[in-house]
């Protein structure tokens, strides 16, 4: 707590969202869903002037792909400054999209047992 006439210590590690998307509105959730995938386009060049959440997200998707949400939690950032960052990225060509794989489908029973019944006579 500061006394009167003093200043409050100034903190970076704090930036406001609004800051981070230049006060723009987040993309709908349509756009990238949290489970959509995200990665490096071959050959693309940082974007000049980007600002270091860019930067974080270029070096982080450069690995491979990523799922919106876990970007989102690398980096320490809201999903939806996240997501519209990443949009914005995609819409210059510098990200790929791929949709989240399908859910799991349920399999038989019966399959899953001749299966188990046939390993532990092979190796048991």
């Amino acid at each position: 707590m500061t006394m009167p006439g003093e200043e409050a210590p100034v903190s970076s590690e704090l930036v406001r969202s609004y800051v981070i998307t230049g006060g723009r509105r987040l993309p709908s959730a349509d756009d990238l869903s949290l489970h959509t995938l995200v990665t490096l386009a071959p050959d693309r060049e940082l974007p000049l002037g980007a600002g270091p959440e860019v930067r974080a997200i270029w070096e982080l998707c450069g690995g491979g792909y990523l799922a919106v949400a876990e970007v989102a939690a690398h980096l320490g950032l809201p999903v939806g400054v996240a997501r519209l960052l990443l949009s914005d990225l995609a819409e210059q060509g510098h990200l790929l999209r791929r949709a989240a794989p399908p859910p799991a489908q349920a399999v038989d029973r019966d399959l899953i047992e001749k299966v188990l019944y046939g390993l532990q006579s092979r190796f048991a």
